[in-house]
């Protein structure tokens, strides 16, 4: 996310994002998905309608949530298919949740059997799902 020149961060409407979010380094599940639900709020209103301040708070938070992810769920030193059913995992998502990424129930399903690899589109859009980069499913 990139911050226009132009807009300059307000220390007073920062720290009242920060007082109400109160992020910190993340050490537990729970804390993982207290944070998952923040960046879920902000970006449910759309990069482009953020604050500078609420865009500064969300790279933040990813930031923190990516530490903690890549720490507990070790998701590199796996295959693209358990790296998604990892993530399915720790975020209580659902086969149906993914049927619209993957275009069908049956294809959701040989994915997640091993009976179909991840494509590359496929994989673009499971990253701007989970909030992760695109290589963990290629």
């Amino acid at each position: 996310m990139t911050v226009v020149a132009n807009r300059v961060l307000n220390p007073k409407k920062y720290g009242q994002l920060l007082a109400h979010a109160l992020p910190k380094a993340i050490e537990t599940d729970e804390e993982n998905e207290r944070a998952l639900e923040l960046v879920d709020q902000l970006m449910s209103r759309g990069e482009d309608n953020l604050t500078i301040e609420e865009a500064t708070l969300l790279n933040l938070l990813v930031g923190l949530i990516e530490k903690f992810e890549a720490e507990h769920y070790r998701l590199n030193a796996s295959t693209p298919r358990g790296v998604l059913l990892e993530l399915m995992e720790a975020r209580n998502v659902q086969p149906r949740d993914l049927w619209e990424i993957f275009g069908s129930k049956g294809t959701t399903s040989e994915v997640l059997s091993g009976k179909r690899g991840i494509s590359k589109t496929h994989a673009r859009a499971l990253a701007e799902y989970f909030n992760v980069s695109a290589d963990l499913f290629i």
